[in-house]
């Protein structure tokens, strides 16, 4: 039982509002003697006395920093700007800003290979599928069609050859059709005429 009414003295716990106020509206003036309630009256006086001649010695150097400030040709915005820039390097030169930056640059750099290690893949990709059985089909009826409209229209025969080869072979002959007023057949069956 004595364990439990001396734990219970050691108890803490934080104030609250209510235990607040009932702090201030505690009457100490019963506690201290007449003498030292008249000390504590001069000790106030002092602290109000030196409180004012404090503010008014520094309203007084306001003033003077204000003038030189004037004489000087630092205003407001330029202030500012001096007050960031301080700010600014300060800030950098934190080990949180240097850890942080080093972070995000190495994350940076990390990046960078990413993305360029999935623009190679693709390019890859895309040359494998160049490379394809399917893309070869493909580009091999591309050139039996474009050899066998060109043998129809009247151009020249051009076996083989690459896609670009073709592709370009057709362009140049629709455009030596557009240019002799030669229209190129548009379906199947000015094709097989």
């Amino acid at each position: 039982m004595e364990a439990q009414q001396a734990q219970g003295l050691l108890e803490t716990q934080p104030l609250h509002e209510t235990d607040e106020e009932t702090v201030t509206d505690i009457d100490f003036t019963s506690m201290i003697s007449e003498e030292e309630r008249e000390e504590l009256k001069i000790e106030l006086a002092k602290l109000e006395d030196e409180i004012s001649t404090l503010r008014q010695v520094l309203a007084a150097k306001e003033k003077h920093l204000a003038e030189i400030k004037q004489k000087l040709g630092i205003n407001l915005m330029n202030e500012l700007k001096q007050n960031f820039s301080k700010s600014w390097h300060d800030m950098q030169t934190t080990s949180a800003y240097k850890k942080t930056h080093e972070t995000l640059s190495h994350a940076g750099q990390k990046a960078t290979a990413a993305i360029s290690n999935v623009g190679t893949a693709i390019s890859k990709k895309f040359g494998d599928m160049r490379n394809s059985p399917t893309f070869k089909s493909f580009e091999e009826k591309v050139e039996t069609t474009v050899t066998s409209l060109k043998t129809k229209v009247g151009g020249t025969s051009h076996s083989g050859g690459s896609f670009e080869e073709v592709l370009s072979s057709t362009a140049q002959a629709s455009a030596q059709g557009s240019i002799t007023g030669t229209p190129l057949p548009e379906n199947e069956e000015e094709l097989q005429c």
